[in-house]
């Protein structure tokens, strides 16, 4: 265990020296002097686009139409009127009875008369 404590710490050890190489690259990067500007280069000029050709239109043939008389559809059959149910009326709860909360004093033995 001792030896794995001691490469947590090696651990931490390397890895705080290696925030500190960067912390210190960066500020160099920081500190130098602004880098010449590049000229600018010629862009490419590029040749125009063929014309797309135009494709001939299909005719297409008309579809045949059908000549059919179907027979009229029979009227829907009338759904008869269900009465109303009238439901008896439902048993009454039984009341639960209630637990008195107050308590009755208890009647305490009056002390002998002294002499």
């Amino acid at each position: 265990m001792e030896n794995f404590n001691c490469f947590i710490l090696a651990f931490f050890v390397a890895l705080s020296f290696s925030g500190m190489d960067v912390g210190l690259a960066a500020r160099h990067l920081l500190q130098l002097s602004p880098l010449p500007s590049v000229p600018n280069l010629p862009t490419p000029v590029l040749p125009p686009m063929p014309a797309s050709p135009t494709l001939p239109q299909p005719t297409l043939p008309t579809l045949p139409t059908v000549q059919t008389s179907l027979p009229p559809l029979p009227s829907l059959p009338i759904v008869p009127t269900i009465p109303m149910v009238t439901l008896p009326p439902l048993p009454s709860i039984p009341l639960i009875p209630t637990i008195p909360t107050i308590i009755p004093s208890i009647p305490f033995l009056s002390p002998p008369p002294g002499n």
